[in-house]
């Protein structure tokens, strides 16, 4: 593309704007550090705006067109300046405005929306080591996982206040050899406003307290928040998966000695409502599930005799002693049940790892009592569902986003009293 450096100049006070910091490498052979332009012409290549040859020179004495110079100020755009750069973008779309409408504004639209569109993610290493005693005293089974997995979560900006969200796994068993295809997890559309926000699609299943056992991964519906002060709520409807999706469905429980395992019926009816009141270091949350399932009515779960409603309380309390030390507590309860009904933990946390932060670090003490029809899906990587027993853990950032945490956890069934364990350990790349 040919240019001249008075144009470039000109298009730099454009994105003054976007970029306040000068490239520290020159990418022309041809504008030495010394030349009037460098500065200029250095940030305009660093954000995209020019381009060069193909022997790395920038030819700044030559002359460019008027269509040129239109794609330059559609990339201008793209970087969306405002007060006197804004100003002198629009005298220079209103001179340039044929070229624009034949091509640049479709251009800038493009880069804008692209621009809006952000993508984090991970890839994680897994590997796990449960093992349960079927029957108490007669050694336990032991089931290993080793798997990889690759996350992507992209953000796109609608609005001012409406977002589209999504999640993507593929995941990759080591010991098999095997791998999914990308299968779409979470999709969902956002807005947030002032004191409210509204999840409306497939959502991560969240209530709004520390260390939740009632954690599903994710479910399909209307989530609405409130937060106002100390003070918030939220309100939730849908239905949310019982198979594969969850990590007890594959883990199976103990009832009169005999081993069983989740159906696959394809989703439960779920309605929620939780409040949680947090003045400085103290949080209060008390949350109530009502869930509807042929699940309960299958395994003959329930006190009624036969019902496939489960209703579920909980209630949880977390008091913050420091910025690095903070204990959590909750109990819950499923009305409906009349075996593995109650569910309660206890957790210390000391201080906490940042993947941003290079050397910092966290570690927790937890004792958990996990009955399986109160926590339909535990929310921990430790003590195994249907089990109670101690889990240790602890997670260290040894580079910047990268992630290493490892989990212990020993105890007993809470049916059959077999001795429980799991091993777990995870690396994670973060981006």
């Amino acid at each position: 593309m040919k240019k001249t450096l008075a144009s470039v100049l000109t298009t730099a006070l454009v994105v003054g704007a976007a970029s306040t910091t000068f490239a520290a490498a020159n990418p022309f052979s041809d504008v030495p550090a010394g030349h009037w332009a460098y500065d200029a012409v250095t940030q305009l290549a660093a954000d995209g705006v020019i381009e060069g040859y193909g022997d790395n020179t920038f030819r700044g004495d030559q002359s460019i067109t008027r269509y040129e110079m239109a794609q330059m100020i559609a990339k201008a755009m793209a970087k969306n300046p405002s007060g006197v750069d804004k100003a002198m973008l629009d005298r220079l779309a209103a001179e340039f405005s044929e070229e624009l409408n034949n091509l640049g504004v479709r251009v800038a639209n493009l880069e804008k929306h692209s621009d809006m569109v952000q993508w984090h993610g991970e890839v994680r290493y897994t590997y796990q080591s449960n093992r349960r005693e079927m029957v108490r005293g007669e050694g336990k089974t032991k089931r290993n996982v080793n798997e990889n997995l690759l996350r992507l979560e992209p953000k796109a900006e609608v609005n001012d206040h409406w977002t589209i969200n999504a999640r993507l796994d593929a995941v990759n068993a080591m010991k098999e050899d095997t791998a999914t295809d990308v299968s779409l997890k979470r999709v969902w559309a956002q807005g947030d406003y002032k004191n409210f926000s509204i999840k409306l699609g497939k959502f991560p299943d969240l209530v709004p307290y520390d260390k939740n056992m009632m954690f599903f991964n994710q479910m399909s519906g209307v989530e609405l928040n409130y937060k106002g002060g100390d003070f918030s709520a939220q309100v939730r409807a849908g239905r949310i998966a019982f198979n594969g999706d969850t990590k007890f469905s594959n883990a199976g429980y103990l009832q009169n000695g005999g081993l069983l395992s989740r159906n696959d019926d394809d989703a439960a009816n779920i309605q929620s409502v939780a409040l949680t009141y947090a003045p400085g270091k103290f949080s209060i949350t008390g949350a109530y599930y009502h869930l509807s399932s042929e699940w309960f009515r299958d395994f003959d779960y329930s006190k009624d005799g036969n019902t496939d409603k489960a209703n579920i309380w909980e209630a949880a309390a977390s008091y913050r002693f420091d910025k690095n030390a903070a204990l959590t507590a909750a109990y819950a309860r499923n009305s409906k049940a009349d075996f593995s009904k109650h569910a309660h933990i206890f957790q210390f946390d000391y201080k906490g790892a940042k993947p941003a932060t290079k050397g910092s670090w966290g570690a927790h003490l937890a004792y958990r009592y996990l009955g399986a029809n109160a926590v339909i899906d535990t929310s921990t990587d430790g003590v195994l569902g249907n089990s109670k027993g101690w889990e240790v853990g602890f997670a260290y950032i040894p580079f910047k986003n990268i992630q290493l945490r490892g989990i212990y956890s020993n105890g007993h069934d809470i049916t059959n009293h077999g001795k429980t364990e799991k091993l777990f350990g995870r690396v994670e790349w973060f981006f």
